[in-house]
């Protein structure tokens, strides 16, 4: 009667053969990490700059109003105070919408610089590993070769 071959210590040492390089994985980790830092600090800075121009903003606009709540002598002074009000919040508007664009523009521009630099470390990271990985795996494929003649 035939005996089943044990396939266990078989598979154990060809995947024992087979190299495993858990440096690549911690410098990928690592510069994933990085770049995953660079862009919240990215986000964050806009983020603090675009609540500091909102809150500019309001604050300008509450003075106003409260110029624009006060009593008048004159009925048609309320139409020129509205009007004031109406003129000055158009350009206010117009000046801080300028200066979310610039800070969206900055973003842009940052992510960009910072998705390019990833992109080159990703590749010299996966450059490097393969040829590791081959480089061990022909050195294993040679030994098994002369341990076969």
């Amino acid at each position: 009667m035939a005996k089943a071959q044990d396939f266990t210590g078989m598979f154990k040492d060809m995947m024992g053969s087979f190299p495993v390089d858990t440096k690549a994985m911690e410098d990928a980790f690592k510069t994933s990490a990085t770049m995953n830092e660079k862009l919240a600090s990215v986000a964050l800075e806009a983020a603090e700059k675009s609540s500091e121009i909102s809150s500019k903003w309001t604050k300008d606009t509450l003075a106003k109003m409260a110029d624009l709540s006060k009593a008048k002598a004159e009925p048609a002074d309320y139409a020129k105070s509205v009007t004031d009000f109406a003129s000055a919040q158009a350009e206010v508007a117009a000046e801080n919408m300028a200066a979310f664009a610039e800070i969206a523009k900055k973003v842009q521009m940052d992510t960009v610089e910072l998705m390019m630099a990833a992109g080159k470390d990703f590749s010299e990271d996966a450059t490097a590993a393969v040829k590791k990985a081959t480089d061990e795996l022909t050195a294993t494929a040679k030994k098994a070769t002369a341990a076969a003649k």
